[in-house]
């Protein structure tokens, strides 16, 4: 393959990796494309683990049959996710499209897999195009909305009347969703707004600007190393404790490693925590730790619902991956158990859930994120009304 557009394809398990007979027709494959090198490989790392762990508990049969997962880097870069989705589809023939961190990624992609009906299960990206007026029989999203922690953000700040935010986002696809969702909410004084370029790492401008306006509160998503450096160049300018910061997608079991002492305090909006109480989430969480050594994130979280989401479907059909319709049916009941407890779609595929708002706090020698708040219950997201979905034909 051309270097440009190099995809690290990797075997999920060394037994299929390992010489031996050819793959039979019958077998699923699932394509899972994350990103796995550069500053964004953190994330896709935890994606990845949680992916392999609902596959050690399925056995290696999702839906009762013998499987195969074969991962994708993307590198952050949607020219060489286009030619990995389009290789898994030609060359390796998969039935199931998952993964996903980046939402121009997402956009990039989702297209194809439509084309070549193929289903996308997204498990992280959520642009509001896809949710709305772009909304696909072929698409489904076991994660969220991009603006919809956001909106659980913006409606805790106004519920404790805080009446000036300072608001730093990325400037691209999710940064613009998640300020929509934000402002949904949050009818306050903004104190400033600025969009810095993706992959940033030098906030000093960021946080002199931040300083001279005096917010109550920061509102910031700056996913992986953006939310790294961040979290603690705010911390070296002696702004920690001055001025809170609520954050989504930046302060999260990702990033808490390096950010540390740094994060503790400040408060993130999500969708899932650790200390969810169900069954589903008590096994993946001690489950994750065991095989890893290391705590899961959301990311994961939503990786792994994922896969339940393709086996449940898959054993609602008998095995039968040339009946798109009834696998369309089928995922769309979301017959399994999630990691967040009830789940439930809507009828543009994203799920109706909880909102939270944690805390970062530190326990023992690990800094995790604590619920301290349900901010929204089954909640949907903005554009369902949008969506005009169109039933697969029989």
């Amino acid at each position: 393959m051309r270097k440009t557009t190099k995809a690290v394809l990797l075997c999920l398990s060394l037994s299929l990796c390992a010489a031996g007979p050819a793959l039979s027709a019958e077998q699923l494959k699932l394509g899972f494309v994350t990103t796995l090198t550069g500053a964004g490989g953190v994330i896709g790392k935890h994606m990845q683990d949680a992916a392999n762990l609902a596959y050690k508990h399925l056995d290696g049969k999702i839906g009762g049959v013998e499987s195969r997962i074969i991962y994708a880097d993307d590198q952050q870069k949607p020219d060489v996710a286009r030619q990995a989705v389009s290789e898994l589809i030609k060359r390796d023939g998969v039935q199931f499209i998952s993964g996903v961190i980046w939402s121009n990624i997402m956009l990039a992609v989702q297209p194809m897999t439509e084309r070549s009906k193929v289903f996308l299960v997204g498990a992280n990206a959520g642009p509001s195009q896809l949710a709305g007026k772009d909304c696909s029989p072929y698409f489904y999203s076991t994660s969220l909305s991009n603006d919809q922690p956001p909106e659980a953000v913006g409606q805790y700040l106004q519920s404790k009347k805080v009446d000036n935010v300072f608001i730093l986002v990325p400037n691209y696809a999710a940064g613009k969703d998640d300020v929509r969702g934000f402002k949904r909410y949050y009818k306050g004084k903004v104190a400033g707004e600025v969009y810095f370029p993706l992959g940033h790492q030098d906030f000093a401008g960021e946080i002199t600007q931040i300083r001279n306006a005096n917010p109550e509160a920061v509102f910031l998503f700056a996913p992986g190393g953006m939310g790294i450096q961040f979290i603690k160049q705010f911390e070296q300018a002696g702004l920690k404790g001055r001025i809170p910061v609520y954050s989504v997608y930046s302060q999260d079991e990702v990033t808490l490693p390096a950010q540390r002492e740094a994060a503790v305090g400040n408060f993130e909006g999500r969708n899932w925590t650790a200390d969810l109480d169900n069954a589903a989430n008590k096994k993946f969480v001690s489950s994750f730790r065991e095989a890893y050594g290391y705590a899961p994130s959301w990311y994961a979280a939503q990786a792994y619902d994922a896969v339940m989401l393709i086996d449940s479907a898959v054993r609602a059909v008998g095995a039968r991956l040339d009946d798109k319709p009834a696998i369309a049916a089928a995922l769309q009941k979301a017959d399994f158990s999630s990691v967040r407890g009830d789940f439930k779609f809507n009828t543009n595929h994203f799920p109706i859930q909880n909102f939270y708002l944690a805390e970062i706090v530190k326990e023992g020698d690990e800094f995790v994120a604590q619920r301290r708040a349900t901010i929204f219950e089954a909640h949907p997201d903005a554009y369902v009304g949008e969506c005009d979905m169109k039933p697969l034909a029989g």
